[in-house]
């Protein structure tokens, strides 16, 4: 693919707000799980809460919005400068050649939760006051964001579990690809739920303590939340040191519909797709962000499908012991996460992990360290077997 300019990222999670929040805390290796106390939820887990969230207002234009996610998703839009640069790209391009894509899992199903506490008792019908479309509805946060920047051009969401939010930078790269637009808004956000809670821990997938990706004791996720965007522009003559987007890697293995194929399989093909997109061999590779949720049977897969393709070589970790899994933002905030390391030349570690699995023969970063990063590759895996690899460079 041709190469594609990040002009501007950022990203909130529990590690805090923005680029800095979030790269002090890698350098010292800082978790930002706690136990969790979210809502109404009484379950024995962790998790990344994002503060400040409800206390965010949106404004009184987009009022039929308000939900715990597009909080945070004009929380993240105002953070870094990033809306700024947005109204930028708009002045240059105009109101209808600026998309939206964004990811997300769940979107505002909090919002519909919260309703259903008020429905009528007599009929069971909810609350007048409660929007679907603009709330729980997955298309929420794209026509959120469409409208907060008064932009006329296409937006979409993309919902495919845990992939989603990176597979929005390769359906953002198509269309840039194809003339259609001239930039793109793109990231994912994903927010705390009731349904999500439970419906993991129903799963058996959440672990009563903070999460362990590739330890040899791991035993369950610890759910996240979080909001991440980019910028995508066309790379023309792109400054020494500006991150690029260098290619896009989708599979589907289909394999089943919440365990990833045992060998790694889906995992494989879109590393491999990345690698072809971007031009780029196995061995141009200098880091690698796992997909790491910290279950036996994702990080046996995905540690499989890495260790055929890099064997030892290339330095790895999973930063959701940080974050927690941010499910559909996950794959934003790890992309941001490699262009800090790739601007940084810092390999975040692994908060949490202690004693690596034998049995996953890779080369996995305890502990973050200094090392100069040309080209970042990150994993975002989803149930049902939707698989994306991103690869992200630095211009020479």
């Amino acid at each position: 693919m041709t190469p594609l300019l990040l002009s501007a990222y950022t990203a909130t999670t529990c590690l805090g707000r923005g680029l800095d929040a979030t790269r002090s805390a890698l350098r010292a290796g800082r978790s930002g799980l706690a136990p969790c106390a979210f809502e109404t939820v009484r379950l024995d887990t962790w998790l990344g809460e994002v503060p400040g969230v409800d206390d965010e207002k949106l404004p009184a234009a987009q009022a039929a919005y308000d939900c715990r996610n597009n909080r945070l998703t004009r929380m993240g839009l105002e953070t870094d400068g990033f809306a700024e640069r947005v109204r930028d790209a708009i002045a240059r391009y105009g109101r209808t050649r600026v998309g939206v894509f964004l990811g997300t899992s769940t979107a505002g199903i909090l919002q519909t939760e919260l309703a259903y506490r008020r429905r009528d008792p007599q009929t069971g019908a909810l609350p007048d006051d409660f929007h679907y479309r603009t709330t729980h509805n997955s298309f929420s946060l794209a026509e959120f964001t469409r409208d907060y920047f008064a932009l006329e051009g296409m937006a979409m969401a993309i919902s495919t579990a845990c992939s989603s939010s990176a597979k929005v930078f390769a359906a953002a790269a198509r269309q840039l690809e194809l003339g259609t637009i001239d930039a793109a808004i793109v990231g994912g956000v994903d927010t705390l739920c009731l349904t999500t809670l439970y419906g993991f821990a129903s799963l058996q997938l959440t672990s009563a303590q903070p999460c362990r990706p590739y330890d040899a004791e791991r035993n369950g996720i610890s759910i996240g939340e979080g909001a991440a965007f980019a910028l995508l522009e066309r790379a023309k003559a792109p400054a020494t040191g500006s991150v690029l987007l260098l290619g896009t890697g989708e599979s589907s293995d289909a394999y089943h519909m919440s365990s990833p194929h045992p060998e790694g399989l889906g995992a494989k093909l879109a590393m491999e797709a990345a690698l072809r997109s971007a031009g780029l061999g196995t061995a141009d590779i200098d880091y690698i962000n796992l997909h790491g949720t910290s279950t036996p049977a994702n990080d046996a897969a995905e540690g499989k499908a890495v260790a055929a393709l890099f064997g030892q070589t290339v330095p790895c970790s999973s930063t959701k012991g940080a974050t927690g899994h941010t499910l559909g933002a996950a794959g934003a905030v790890e992309a941001v996460i490699c262009a800090l390391a790739l601007t940084d030349g810092f390999l975040p570690g692994s908060p949490g992990t202690q004693h690596l699995d034998p049995a996953i023969p890779i080369a996995y970063l305890h502990q973050g360290k200094a090392g100069s990063v040309r080209h970042a590759l990150t994993n975002s895996f989803g149930f049902g077997g939707s698989n994306c690899s991103l690869i992200l460079g630095v211009a020479p």
